[in-house]
């Protein structure tokens, strides 16, 4: 794993209720087992930025990639890319698990991209921790604050989260086109806060 993460950082920030996790039934037999699997059964994600994917109700199983988009129009998706399993959803594409290499990659069916997002599923789960911890602990100055050295603060913040995953794992920040540099963009404008936070109150009006 490129990051150490476990069950027990998350609950301490998040709460156990706050955790989303997969079942190792959920996956394909040949999957279940992998390390970004196993992650994904017994560390979870902490919800509200990331969602993970529901496994159908009828089987129990989450849907492969082919199931989700026609990957034969993703001009720079494995051949292998259709018997991935779809993990879950960031902004508007769906996210899928190589379980030979134990990346994360990102099929957005509108455009009709691929992108390699992450390197194992270590790097996703930190990655969401980290975003999704600064959104529920920024606290903004209120009405007799200075609003341009928050977001200066906040900016910072996101900056510091985009360089010190790159240190480790360069493919969730790449370039400005990623989707987790988007998220973060979203974040250092005052989006994604909950509108009755306390955190963001003093935003939001």
């Amino acid at each position: 794993m490129l990051f150490d993460v476990t069950r027990s950082e998350l609950a301490d920030i998040f709460g156990k209720n706050r955790i989303a996790t997969l079942p190792a039934t959920a996956f394909p037999p040949s999957t279940a087992d992998t390390e970004g699997a196993r992650l994904l059964q017994t560390v979870g994600v902490p919800t509200g930025t990331l969602w993970l994917r529901q496994p159908d109700e009828a089987d129990g199983l989450l849907p492969l990639v082919q199931d989700v988009v026609d990957a034969e129009n993703f001009e720079d998706a494995s051949k292998d890319a259709g018997d991935w399993p779809v993990i879950g959803w960031l902004l508007n594409a769906h996210l899928a698990l190589d379980p030979v290499s134990g990346k994360v990659y990102a099929f957005d069916p509108d455009e009709e991209t691929v992108q390699e997002l992450h390197t194992d599923v270590s790097s996703l789960v930190q990655v969401t921790l980290r975003f999704q911890r600064l959104l529920e602990e920024f606290t903004f100055s209120g009405s007799d604050g200075d609003e341009e050295a928050d977001f200066e603060r906040l900016d910072g913040e996101v900056d510091r989260i985009r360089e010190e995953t790159s240190n480790i794992d360069p493919l969730p920040f790449q370039d400005d086109e990623t989707l987790w540099s988007v998220v973060g963009e979203e974040i250092a404008m005052g989006q994604r806060f909950k509108g009755n936070s306390p955190k963001a109150h003093s935003l939001y009006g």
